[in-house]
């Protein structure tokens, strides 16, 4: 009995790996380059299927044909077969010309030139967030990357400190961000939605938490956001916490490190100008709401191991904590 039941657990513990979610699949394409690749990965599969097929096939014959028996004399053994000699050359060569061709294919209609109308984003990677910048529009985010239904979007990948890699598995493959030098990627996506990706280039202490979105949005979708993130934050209203929240940002430290439109130029940390928008901070690692926000701003390194947003001295009080969250909130 104690034997089976372990039997059962393991069982259970192995088909409990295949119930999902899985956000960072690269088997549930949403763009024309992931498509690509994920229709490359399965006509291999199925080549190395029919390989493995077969050569199990020919092991049992030879394993049923030729085992011993008493009394039975040794099989005659073959040498130098001419026939079988040239077929088993041929036959793994013509299997490698069906998988080099369309790999070949595959990988020059991915690392080909993006059309001329193409949305073209600078992505640089930081120790541990990702910054998107949008030239052609003028403006700057953090960790969450939007772009329109049915466009190329051309991501120019580089680094402000060490080796990183940008990767959004359902939308494209992984490109290295290296400092000093750019990578390129190219993809349209063919689907509206939420895409989880990460860092998957060893990077730090918190590489594991160097996450990233792609939003997704339809055309009209995406014009207002930009139109939104031009524009620059609403002022709090006068005698409300956020409004305190504002003078204890102009009055911290926070000023020297973060971008807010109109208020601080600081460029070490994330653009905060429309933080308030997002869904997550510290690069998808938390949900933006009161709590985790506070909890961030009190203490980051505690939550996130080798955050450069120390702790800032002297510590700020609670009250001043819970305004400053108030404010970032606000920016919208």
């Amino acid at each position: 009995m104690p034997r089976i039941r372990l039997w059962l657990a393991t069982a259970a513990l192995a088909i409990s790996g295949c119930g999902g979610p899985f956000p960072q699949s690269t088997l549930h394409p949403r763009s024309d380059f992931a498509r690509g690749t994920d229709a490359l990965f399965t006509d291999i599969f199925w080549w190395a299927a029919a390989v493995f097929v077969v050569v199990e096939l020919m092991l049992l014959v030879a394993i049923v044909r030729f085992r011993h028996r008493e009394g039975r004399a040794a099989p005659r053994p073959t040498h130098g077969h001419t026939l079988m000699e040239i077929g088993w050359t041929l036959a793994p060569a013509v299997i490698l010309v069906f998988v080099a061709v369309p790999t070949v294919r595959t990988i020059f209609a991915t690392a080909g030139e993006a059309p001329a109308d193409a949305l073209k984003v600078d992505v640089i990677g930081h120790q541990w967030w990702w910054e998107f910048r949008y030239p052609e529009l003028a403006l700057v985010t953090a960790n969450e990357l939007h772009v329109p239904l049915g466009r190329v979007v051309q991501l120019s990948i580089t680094s402000a400190d060490v080796i990183h890699s940008f990767w959004a598995p359902p939308l494209g493959g992984k490109r290295d961000a290296i400092p000093g030098h750019m990578t390129r990627i190219a993809f349209r996506p063919d689907s509206v939605g939420d895409y989880s990706g990460q860092c998957a280039e060893f990077c730090g202490a918190s590489h594991a938490n160097m996450r990233l979105r792609v939003i997704v949005d339809s055309d009209s979708g995406f014009g207002r956001w930009a139109t939104v993130q031009l524009a620059g934050p609403a002022a709090p209203a006068p005698g409300t916490l956020a409004e305190r929240g504002r003078a204890v940002f102009a009055r911290s430290a926070c000023i020297g490190c973060h971008t807010i439109q109109g208020v601080s130029p600081g460029v070490i940390g994330p653009n905060l100008t429309h933080v308030g928008s997002r869904t997550t901070i510290a690069s998808g690692l938390f949900p933006n709401d009161s709590a985790h926000l506070a909890r961030w701003i009190a203490d980051a390194p505690s939550l996130k191991p080798g955050s450069l947003m120390t702790r800032m001295q002297p510590p700020l009080t609670d009250a001043d904590i819970a305004a400053l969250g108030a404010y970032l909130q606000s920016l919208k």
